[in-house]
């Protein structure tokens, strides 16, 4: 019976250990990221800007289709 609590604990503590640890995203991936998206941003600044422009142009010219 000894046997089986001292097992039970052994695994109990591997699962705890486990789940302790503090692996994660951490500052200087989260800052990599937000460098390359800001980069693709400089890169297709102009495509993001046109892209936008004909959304807001075809909400505008659309709007009276909602609104009646």
């Amino acid at each position: 019976m000894e046997f089986l609590f001292r097992q039970g604990r052994y695994y109990l503590e591997r699962l705890r250990a486990k789940f302790s640890q503090d692996d994660g995203m951490g500052t200087v991936e989260v800052i990599l990221i937000i460098v390359v998206l800001i980069g693709l941003v400089i890169v297709f600044k102009e495509q993001i800007s046109g892209l936008v422009e004909d959304v807001f142009k075809t909400i505008t010219d659309k709007k009276n289709v909602v609104t009646g």
